[in-house]
């Protein structure tokens, strides 16, 4: 193997701190609780295996990313909510040390579509930008294209070292 380096570190050792976790909990951010119950029937109907974790607020989520030990496999953000917006979270995320490494896909799903937001969202390094869709049918689609997407996306922790 060369001795090829990554900032201070081997680029081995830094593959090995990325880690992008298939199997991990879903956590979906959103504080109406009338779409938490539409998509949490869509979960449950698309029977992934991942659990499903609804937050009513950004703080809630990352107060539960922090301490939790289990990788969330991606976050759904709607992006106006109370306490910490979904801007707001994927900063904090985006700087924490801790969790800045790590491949946890963040994903935006709101209401909220303008030219602006989009623009918005996207300087923050985000994944993806999706639009609520009106007919549970297209929210069912639109939820198995993002899980099947990343389900297949390739991610450092699936190569041996």
């Amino acid at each position: 193997m060369r001795n090829t380096t990554h900032g201070d570190q081997p680029i081995a050792q830094k593959q090995k701190e990325l880690v992008f976790n298939k199997n991990g909990p879903v956590i979906v951010i959103e504080d109406d609780m009338d779409d938490q119950e539409t998509l949490g029937e869509i979960f449950k109907k698309l029977n992934y295996q991942n659990k499903v974790l609804f937050f009513r607020d950004g703080l809630a989520a990352l107060d539960h990313i922090n301490i939790s030990d289990n990788l969330p496999f991606l976050i759904l953000s709607d992006i106006n909510m109370p306490k910490l917006n979904g801007f707001e979270l994927r900063e904090k995320l985006k700087t924490d040390a801790k969790l800045s490494n790590k491949c946890i896909p963040y994903l935006f799903f709101s209401t909220a579509a303008n030219q602006k937001s989009v623009i918005d969202v996207y300087s923050l390094s985000v994944q993806g930008f999706f639009v609520k869709p009106n007919s549970m049918q297209e929210l069912e689609k639109t939820i198995s294209i993002i899980m099947e997407y990343w389900r297949k996306c390739a991610a450092p922790n699936d190569f041996p070292d």
